[in-house]
């Protein structure tokens, strides 16, 4: 079926409809066109409906409020999330129109960090499936599998091979809810429609012994796949998506470290691709960072950067900062030497043994610690940095709760008055501090962002708005570029202009109050305004590129699905 039979036509006298072809229980159990107690009396006679659907009509308001009302009579996030799933497996307009008007309270359920749950307990509350499973050994016969779906005109791919789910690490075909939630994600802010949209988990085995051992779980049942293997895989893998899905944007989503940004660097030519764990973190991370530095009426170049952790999200963020000071006018080399970065063994030192490729760019030389006292020569932990370098941003992606102290904040704050600290690991149990005690220990100066979701913190009377830096701000819209546009590689400078794109979509009082991101209830808005800035970039030196002759505000926002109910007509 062409995407067109999801979406609206008109007729001569220019009322618009929906061309259906499905009748009987076969509409009904249409996830996409299904619209259950709402068909007219009209559709259902000219459907085949009456006697299957409750014979009193609903109106799509009606729907709205029963079906919140219902998710508010569970009260555990895990069976939320079953309950929202459970819809969206029968009614995908109802659940992105109810999830719309609702974001704030809800996309922590239908994503981070419920979701991790979720994946958690794949196998023991499979209910319906979604996308593709895809192994070593049908990888070859996607072809095939492709002409049983029920939409031919994929136009985004979230990919997974779980092994490196932040927080949670190895969940073998349980990672399947990270690009379900990651795609509902996409139509939720940048409204590309749900039938354009494919999530495909490979299950290549797991190295998780409790799965491996558990007879309810639902993967091949074998230690994951590595080396030349594992790179053949994909290699078959990336063929296919080519062969198969031509007109498709692949994002690439937890895979671990290496094989992240080995995949990325990989295939980033080969097809329009990204990896949001590294790029979209980054990009939303230097967002938060540009309006910290407008808050403090300094410039990017002025700060002295610390990542701690360096797993794919650390060098992300670090490889965006860097791109926002060389756009700043700084020389990359120079950019580089301001940014630290530290992982498992201290701070990463250009002499370390079997250092790998991705840290090279910000290792540093042991010369400038020669002077430092540490505990261990040759090595510098996290609390020895700080007291040794003036660090004025402080970074958290390694997943270590409470990692944060109040000794380092204390230290910042000889280098600066506005220190700004992000923990930003999920879920919240892995935070590197909490909001309060970051307020508390620096008297209120500091600019906090974190990864998870908090409350509002109260401190001497005044009160602080949390900004999540959540990659949802970015992904959308960089996506829906990358669509629009039909070019055949996603570039950096798109992640560097969304970054600049998202930090003005905060309001002038929030920068006054010390917030440095924007409230998710906007993430439509958002998505549309960083989509639009991404396209100006990309093709302004391409005169010939056919969206320069539209408005492209109101051409981008009349491409973004909106989930509502129009008239059938039977075809």
């Amino acid at each position: 079926m062409s995407i067109e039979q999801y979406l609206k036509w008109q007729d001569f006298e220019g009322n618009e409809f929906r061309p259906v072809a499905l009748v009987g229980v076969d509409l009904l159990n249409d996830r996409i066109l299904n619209k259950g107690t709402a068909f007219s009396e009209e559709e259902r006679a000219a459907f085949h409906l009456d006697g299957l659907v409750p014979p009193r009509l609903q109106t799509f308001e009606d729907q709205l409020a029963r079906v919140y009302k219902g998710y508010l009579n569970v009260e555990d996030d895990i069976q939320k999330y079953i309950f929202l799933r459970s819809l969206q497996d029968r009614n995908e307009t109802l659940f992105y129109a109810l999830v719309a008007q609702h974001v704030d309270e809800m996309a922590p359920i239908i994503y981070t960090p419920t979701v991790g749950k979720a994946c958690q307990e794949y196998s023991h509350r499979y209910q319906k499936p979604r996308g593709l499973y895809i192994t070593p050994e049908n990888v070859e016969s996607m072809g095939e599998m492709v002409h049983h779906f029920a939409s031919q005109d994929i136009k985004i791919i979230v990919v997974t091979d779980s092994q490196g789910i932040l927080g949670i690490g190895d969940q073998g075909v349980g990672g399947m809810g990270i690009p379900i939630g990651k795609l509902s994600l996409y139509t939720l802010g940048a409204g590309i429609h749900p039938a354009c949209c494919l999530p495909i988990v490979l299950d290549i085995g797991t190295n998780n012994t409790e799965l491996l051992n558990d007879p309810m779980y639902l993967g091949v049942p074998r230690k994951r796949i590595a080396g030349q293997e594992y790179d053949q895989f994909i290699e078959k893998f990336v063929a296919q998506v080519k062969r198969c899905f031509p007109r498709a944007l692949l994002q690439w989503e937890d895979f671990s470290k290496s094989n992240a940004f080995n995949n990325l660097h990989r295939y980033i030519d080969d097809l329009p691709s990204f990896n949001d764990d590294i790029q979209g973190t980054g990009a939303v991370v230097l967002a938060g960072i540009i309006n910290g530095v407008k808050i403090k009426n300094e410039k990017l170049s002025d700060q002295t950067y610390l990542v701690y952790g360096a797993g794919a999200g650390g060098v992300g963020v670090a490889d965006q900062i860097c791109a926002g000071l060389v756009r700043e006018g700084m020389d990359i080399t120079e950019a580089q030497d301001k940014i630290y970065i530290l992982d498992s063994r201290g701070l990463v030192f250009e002499d370390r043994e079997n250092l790998e490729d991705y840290k090279k760019p910000y290792a540093k030389s042991h010369l400038i610690a020669s002077e430092w006292k540490v505990q261990e020569e040759g090595k510098a932990s996290l609390t020895e940095v700080i007291n040794n370098v003036p660090v004025t941003v402080l970074l958290g992606t390694c997943g270590i709760g409470s990692s944060f102290k109040e000794e380092h904040i204390t230290q910042m704050m000889s280098y600066t008055s506005r220190p700004m600290v992000f923990p930003l690991s999920n879920p919240t149990s892995n935070c590197e501090a909490l909001p309060e005690d970051l307020y508390r220990w620096s008297k209120g100066q500091a600019i906090v962002a974190t990864g998870s979701p908090f409350a509002d913190v109260s401190h001497n009377g005044q009160v602080f708005r949390i900004g999540q830096g959540n990659n949802v701000f970015i992904f959308p819209g960089v996506g829906l570029a990358a669509i629009l546009t039909k070019f055949k590689k996603v570039s950096v400078n798109m992640f560097t202009t969304a970054s600049y794109a998202l930090a003005d979509c905060v309001a002038e009082e929030d920068l006054e109050a010390g917030t440095v991101f924007p409230k998710i209830e906007n993430l439509r808005t958002i998505s549309l305004h960083v989509a639009v800035e991404v396209i100006k970039e990309e093709i302004k030196n391409d005169p010939n590129h056919e969206l320069h002759s539209k408005d492209l505000t109101e051409y981008v926002e009349a491409c973004m699905w909106k989930p509502t109910y129009l008239p059938y007509r039977r075809v």
